[in-house]
């Protein structure tokens, strides 16, 4: 048989409890730490692949941006411009034969009273509707009278403002009142 027995002067400390929470807390700290560098080296690579696709988008502006200048540095070069005016006139040649001439002087054939003519027209288009500027000559206050009515309820013409109306005061004239207007045209 054993026997046991303490010579020391002062009991013996027991570290047992210290020991096992400090482990815990130190097992505990070790899977933070594992867990915390995790989460910073997941978010350093994501912001590195931020910063590698910002830089590539910033150069690809910047490529953008040179190419925007030298085209409007040519589009400003004389041989250019000249081009770009004869097309615009080319153009404008075009629009005024699609014009369709034999439709609004039948609506205009339809519309005139007695006693009321063209005396020009001219027609332009704006934003894709035709407006259409015209000179009328009238032989009396009533014709004129009946000729507005006729624009106003007609169903092609419309939002019509009369820019002028002088008396004609001209021997031999048949036109006794002329009027400038402008009315939209609708072709369809």
């Amino acid at each position: 048989m054993k026997v046991q027995l303490n010579l020391a002067t002062t009991r013996q400390e027991n570290n047992r409890p210290f020991l096992a929470t400090s482990t815990f807390l130190g097992v505990v700290g070790l899977i933070a730490f594992a867990f915390l560098s995790h989460a910073a080296y997941t978010s350093w690579m994501a912001n590195r692949e931020l910063h590698t696709d910002t830089a590539r988008w910033e150069s690809q502006i910047r490529a953008d941006q040179a190419e925007q200048r030298e085209l409007s540095d040519y589009f400003r070069s004389k041989g250019a411009v000249q081009i770009l005016d004869r097309s615009a006139f080319l153009n404008s040649l075009i629009e005024g034969r699609s014009f369709p001439w034999t439709k609004i002087f039948m609506d205009l054939e339809q519309t005139l009273p007695p006693g009321v003519r063209v005396v020009s027209i001219s027609p332009r288009l704006v934003n894709g509707r035709a407006e259409v500027s015209l000179e009328i000559g009238a032989q009396t206050d009533n014709s004129k009278i009946q000729f507005l009515e006729a624009i106003e309820h007609s169903k092609v013409f419309s939002g019509m403002v009369l820019k002028d109306e002088k008396a004609v005061e001209q021997p031999g004239s048949t036109d006794k009142i002329l009027m400038n207007l402008t009315v939209w045209y609708s072709t369809t």
